[in-house]
């Protein structure tokens, strides 16, 4: 089987952590109980932007346009730590997928943060 074709933002790895980190989000949050709806909402709508946000970046011509959508992710990913962190507090996810999402975050940040030239 020939494997699809790629686009180039796709070989980046932020990217991949980005999207690494969307697959956890979202397993974890299906675990989510009722009544948590809006931090579900939040956290699908701040980790998926965290990827898209990448990949249109990736696709500006200048500089500075492109580190405006690098900084969007960084501020989504850092979003992202903070529902990660409120539902450690409420308990509603294990220290183990607290840990795994965690990690990915701080990857990604770490890179969004070369990538655009801005301070953490």
């Amino acid at each position: 089987m020939v494997d699809p074709p790629r686009l180039h933002h796709e070989d980046l790895d932020a990217y991949k952590a980005a999207v690494e980190f969307v697959a956890v989000a979202m397993a974890v949050a299906k675990g989510f109980p009722r009544g948590y709806s809006g931090l579900v909402d939040q956290l699908r709508r701040a980790s998926w932007s965290i990827p898209l946000n990448i990949a249109e970046g990736y696709g500006k011509r200048g500089g500075d346009d492109r580190g405006r959508y690098y900084d969007i992710a960084r501020g989504s990913a850092h979003e992202c730590g903070a529902i990660w962190d409120v539902a450690k507090v409420s308990q509603i996810i294990s220290e183990e997928d607290y840990r795994q999402g965690k990690v990915l975050l701080v990857r990604v940040v770490s890179m969004l943060v070369r990538m655009s030239g801005a301070g953490a």
